[in-house]
């Protein structure tokens, strides 16, 4: 989505308008996620991660993928060191996954790269602002099915 003719405005139609921010906000997050060498998908893994270890099935569900593709994201995980599957002790068919602690600390260079994100994009609001955007945020109707993930 572009700016107006003179470049300094986005389109006015409510879709377009959101489309437009939604774009400058997914290119600004990819690069908060590229400041410590991840992709959203990786960065979106790791964060799930940081409550402790889940088993592989939960975390194929909270990211709302097929088991098959996580296993992927799981495999380059691991073998840069930042996350790592283990055998459930009580349940030895089930795995679990965890943040090392490398992974924790990529996730902090993270966290820290997003938090200046949002700190850029939502300075001008107030508390009470970002409460009731993340209100009407959440009811637009939109699905995760609708959702084409173009890394």
């Amino acid at each position: 989505m572009t700016a107006d003719q003179d470049g300094s405005h986005p389109p006015q139609r409510l879709g377009l308008l959101l489309a437009w921010h939604g774009s400058v906000t997914q290119t600004r997050m990819k690069q908060a996620f590229g400041t410590a060498g991840l992709s959203p998908r990786h960065a979106m893994t790791l964060m799930n991660l940081e409550g402790g270890p889940i088993s592989q099935r939960e975390l194929a569900e909270r990211l709302e993928v097929d088991p098959s593709v996580l296993v992927g994201i799981l495999n380059d995980l691991e073998g840069d060191g930042l996350a790592e599957r283990r055998r459930d002790t009580a349940d030895r068919r089930r795995h679990n996954v965890a943040l090392t602690p490398a992974g924790s600390a990529v996730l902090d260079t993270t966290n820290a790269a997003l938090d200046e994100v949002e700190r850029g994009l939502f300075g001008d609001l107030s508390a009470g602002d970002r409460t009731v955007l993340r209100d009407l945020l959440g009811r637009i109707d939109t699905r995760a099915e609708d959702f084409s993930c173009q890394e």
